[in-house]
């Protein structure tokens, strides 16, 4: 219907029938306007008041009378390409600008961000999408596999195994497994330990300026802290148990 693609123009529904309406009259008053367009007539001399400031209905006296007449609908395309024109200056304001605002941005100076995930469901979300904006990096973390696979399906942790691989991230790794080794992971060092070493039942992971931690046992839940200086603490302490952990187990 013509009236429904015309608003994919720019136009809304009641500007798009006023329009087409006052096409098809020609010259024609606001009351024969809003009759074919079957709105109300202050409505409709209001929607022409917006059509006349964008350029695509004109207006005339003819005697006291007032009539109104469409552009024509190549008017239409001009209003494209200026609203086209018009977004590309404003693109490139902000490109210049962007450099300001980052400087201002108070989220990479002194306060850490936080984002929660509730359940199962979030906590895939929240694997997922840091590994999309983690692409190329060092990962390195410590789990519990045995909680792990209690809580989350086989072919759902293949999956998050095969986008680490696509996203190139490479893994440093500190696991608890009573089952024995995992077998077949790729790009990654890691270290199978005890549970009666490290009774851990959280993921917890670091990369870049970022800390992720998953809870499995009596909540299903995930947070990211967005910090340098947590991160890196972190990573000091998951470097020194890697030491550790290397000293008193065979490096798998």
């Amino acid at each position: 219907m013509i009236e429904t693609d015309i608003q994919s123009l720019g136009l809304n529904e009641k500007e798009a029938k006023v329009y087409l309406a006052s096409l098809e009259l020609g010259q024609a008053t606001v009351q024969k306007i809003a009759a074919k367009a079957d709105i109300k007539r202050p409505t409709t001399y209001f929607i022409i008041e917006n059509l006349m400031e964008r350029g695509l209905i004109s207006s005339y006296y003819q005697g006291k009378k007032q009539f109104f007449v469409a552009e024509m609908p190549e008017r239409i395309l001009d209003l494209i390409a200026k609203e086209r024109k018009d977004l590309e200056l404003r693109e490139e304001q902000f490109k210049r600008l962007l450099p300001e605002l980052q400087s201002i941005n108070n989220r990479n100076k002194d306060k850490p961000v936080v984002k929660y995930y509730e359940g199962k469901d979030g906590i895939l979300t929240m694997t997922v999408e840091q590994m999309k904006l983690s692409k190329g990096q060092k990962l390195y973390n410590i789990f519990s596999r045995d909680v792990i696979e209690q809580e989350i399906e086989e072919d759902i942790l293949k999956n998050i195994r095969k986008g680490r691989l696509e996203n190139r991230i490479t893994a440093k790794t500190i696991y608890v497994r009573e089952k024995g080794d995992l077998a077949g992971v790729e790009n990654a060092e890691m270290i199978r330990v005890s549970g009666k070493d490290l009774p851990i039942t959280c993921d917890i992971a670091f990369y870049e300026d970022k800390v992720r931690i998953a809870s499995f046992k009596n909540r299903m839940m995930g947070v990211v802290i967005e910090d340098r200086e947590i991160a890196q603490s972190f990573r000091a302490i998951f470097e020194f148990a890697w030491k550790w952990a290397n000293h008193n187990y065979h490096k798998k």
